[in-house]
């Protein structure tokens, strides 16, 4: 469950300041290089630890709390637009910082990448190798043999 908390603040927080620096960067004129390589190694970094949460063996609950958090966004921005921008820090009195991520989530939420990230982040739960033991000791479960028998 902690490996999806942090899963979903990567996702929510890197990816939204990668982002909105990106296309900061995008729009100036001359581009900075050294802003724009920053914000292209928080994309690659959020993206690492999206995959090997993905491909690795671990808890399922890893990418359903991250997936669950995507999707259930998403569907309130389809049905109540307002209410789920709403979400998005935007005020004045903000930090900075936290301005940009709500920025750049703002434009991942209207575009369609967290659904994305959210449909992909589900698929390894309906994996049922994912909810099985990792050390499926067999001898366990047998009973010890007795001394002296033949086996």
């Amino acid at each position: 469950m902690l490996v999806g908390l942090v899963v979903t603040a990567a996702v929510l927080g890197g990816g939204g300041w990668a982002v909105q620096q990106a296309a900061a960067n995008a729009a100036a004129t001359p581009p900075v290089d050294q802003k724009l390589w920053i914000a292209l190694g928080a994309m690659a970094a959020v993206g690492l630890v999206a995959g090997l949460v993905m491909a690795g063996r671990i808890s399922p609950m890893a990418t359903f709390v991250p997936s669950l958090v995507l999707l259930a966004w998403t569907v309130v921005y389809a049905l109540d637009a307002n209410r789920a921008l709403s979400f998005v820090p935007a005020e004045p009195s903000v930090n900075q910082i936290v301005r940009d991520i709500g920025t750049g989530a703002r434009t991942l939420l209207t575009t369609g990448v967290y659904a994305l990230l959210g449909v992909a982040l589900f698929i390894p739960v309906l994996m049922p190798s994912r909810w099985s033991r990792r050390d499926d000791d067999l001898d366990d479960d047998y009973e010890a043999t007795p001394e002296g028998s033949y086996y």
